[in-house]
């Protein structure tokens, strides 16, 4: 029997007010609590799946409805705890000035340091470790990204913010820079207060999504977005997608570095989210040199070595076609243009047709010009 069920339950509002001191001492930014009732998410996600918008993230359809039923994925939740854990390291480049260098290779903020899902789901045990040793045993478990979770609509709920234009949760306290992770478990803790909506008639991020991705306000096709191309895709990136790709090697931030609500993101304070073998001013030349050791190597730890080195070299090789025309990136591309992997030769190819392709008109004229005495 579960301590919920038991007669000596302890005193949930004041389990509840220590969640929120013992989640502030773990670095969490804030905590929340959801009762499980996603029946209108529920139905936007049949027909986002109906409309084939995830591509090929199977587990997304695999998985179906029980994202939306909570008490189906773990038997006996009434409620979801919802954590916040802000991610921007300190002392990263600008990720504005990357995106303007061509040269550059641009990770998205929230992979420049440790694997989250380690870090997150750290600290969320030892949560749950925390309400145990209070209260005695309850049934629980801690998801980080892991499993079949709802967590924006879930965080959502829990009145840690609102879901913003381009899908993401978003809080006028710390924008959209941040993780969530959640407990399921069997106490039936108070709720949380949920909050309004303050997107209003803004739709910047829907204006700088490089690739159309967000095909209206709160409506994401899958298919489109860079993060999903970079990391999720597993074949080869479509043609007509890859000079929209520019420089962004693993994930996109561009529609929350163009968010209002993001002047208040805030600075992450974990160690373990630190910048890691220079990731947020790393020059693609240099990416596109490492051996598959060397990758596993300084990639230890890190979410972006689940992609592995064959899709690493892929996104590599559509940075440097799209990069500034230039002898030392046909060098480095030409080095590679027997690759063991066809994915990372096909990629080679299109990239050196880019570098070699004829100067514009006006390049032309401006290069003759020069040329006269």
């Amino acid at each position: 029997m579960s301590i919920a069920a038991s007669s000596l339950a302890p005193d949930l509002a004041q389990l509840s007010r220590d969640l929120r001191a013992w989640a502030r001492e773990l670095g969490f930014a804030e905590i929340g609590i959801a009762d499980t009732g996603l029946a209108a998410e529920e139905t936007r996600l049949a027909a986002w799946l109906e409309a084939g918008r995830h591509g090929e993230m199977d587990y997304m359809a695999r998985h179906g409805v029980r994202r939306a039923r909570p008490a189906e994925l773990v038997p006996g939740t009434i409620r979801v705890i919802s954590a916040r854990l802000d991610y921007l390291p300190m002392r990263a480049r600008d990720p504005a000035a990357v995106l303007r260098n061509s040269r550059k290779a641009y990770v998205s903020r929230y992979a420049l340091g440790r694997d989250y899902h380690r870090v997150l789901r750290g600290k969320l045990q030892a949560l749950a470790d925390r309400m145990t040793a209070a209260v005695g045993a309850f049934r629980y478990r801690v998801f980080t990204d892991s499993a079949p979770v709802l967590e924006v609509a879930l965080a959502a709920k829990a009145g840690l913010g609102w879901r913003g234009k381009h899908t993401l949760l978003l809080t006028r306290e710390a924008g959209s820079f941040f993780f969530l992770g959640e407990i399921y478990t069997d106490l039936p803790l108070p709720v949380s207060t949920r909050q309004s909506e303050h997107c209003g008639s803004c739709h910047a991020c829907i204006d700088a999504c490089p690739t159309g991705a967000i095909v209206g306000p709160y409506e994401l096709d899958a298919r489109r977005c860079i993060s999903y191309l970079t990391i999720e895709l597993k074949g080869s990136i479509p043609e007509s997608l890859r000079p929209l790709i520019g420089n962004r090697v693993y994930g996109c931030d561009d529609c929350q570095l163009v968010c209002p609500w993001n002047k208040f993101a805030q600075v992450s304070g974990e160690s373990d989210l630190a910048v890691r073998n220079g990731l947020d001013d790393a020059d693609l030349i240099a990416l596109f040199a490492w051996t598959e050791e060397e990758f596993a190597r300084r990639m230890e730890g890190s979410a972006i070595r689940r992609i592995g080195y064959e899709r690493w070299l892929r996104n590599l090789a559509v940075g440097l076609g799209n990069a500034a025309c230039s002898e030392d990136i046909v060098a480095a591309l030409e080095r590679r243009v027997d690759d063991p992997s066809p994915l990372v030769r096909e990629h080679v190819a299109w990239a050196l047709a880019r570098q070699r392709r004829p100067p514009a008109p006006h390049r032309a004229a401006r290069a003759a010009a020069s040329l006269d005495p």
